[in-house]
């Protein structure tokens, strides 16, 4: 049986298992159970009732936080000429095209958090799929990260630009922020991914479309969240 730290267990005396939460009160909450001593990041978990193994209900995506996530994230650009400029007058951490690609392949080299690559790129990027793949890493369209503005999605990555997709059982997990954002800011970015999501629904699934929302920080306590506070 896991053993819970004394923090946690007394963070867990706060939250009300039974109870569900409105999205306000649920915000309160969270910051309120977190246990380290660092700023912690605050995740959401979202179940959906979707068969992941249909096409059509591989519910995928990629959006702008209203008040970003808190962190830095390090961005791999891979095009050439024009577009690569622009990378680079955007921001973008590495640029450079088969060089790079090279790069990881030989050195096992993941000194960044997403690779942004121009259409061209994308068959010289899929010969290292295998490496790519289980790190979460490969660009997609359906994510933005494919894309022939590579230096739009480096300024959405530095406003806090996040990827999500749901896991083989229908989970969508993500970053809304840090404790230490206003409540009023998580609760904006929490909307505004659910807001999302629903608009995702497949027209093929049948009743309940999202049946479990919870939030908790890093370590910390898990707080379910009424579905129904985001109806407004």
């Amino acid at each position: 049986m896991k053993k819970f730290g004394k923090k946690y267990v007394e963070a867990s005396k706060k939250v009300d298992k039974n109870k569900l939460y409105s999205v306000e009160e649920a915000i309160k909450l969270v910051k309120e159970t977190s246990t380290t001593k660092f700023d912690s990041t605050v995740e959401v978990a979202i179940k959906l009732n979707i068969d992941t193994k249909k096409s059509d209900q591989q519910i995928r995506g990629s959006l702008v936080l209203p008040n970003g996530t808190g962190k830095t994230k390090k961005t791999l650009v891979l095009a050439k000429g024009a577009q690569a400029e622009a990378a680079k007058s955007a921001g973008a951490d590495y640029v450079g095209d088969v060089d790079l690609i090279d790069k990881i392949q030989k050195e096992n080299w993941f000194d960044f958090d997403i690779i942004i690559a121009t259409p061209e790129m994308m068959p010289a990027l899929g010969k290292i799929g295998k490496l790519l793949g289980p790190k979460g890493l490969m660009p997609n369209p359906k994510t933005g990260t494919v894309t022939t503005t590579p230096e739009k999605v480096v300024e959405d990555v530095k406003k806090g630009m996040i990827e999500f997709r749901a896991d083989t059982y229908g989970n969508v997990h993500s970053i809304i922020g840090k404790v230490s954002f206003e409540e009023k800011s998580l609760i904006e970015n929490i909307q505004h991914l659910m807001n999302t999501i629903q608009k995702l629904k497949p027209s093929t699934v049948k009743g309940t479309y999202v049946t479990n929302i919870s939030i908790s920080t890093t370590m910390g306590p898990g707080i379910k969240i009424d579905k129904n506070s985001f109806d407004k």
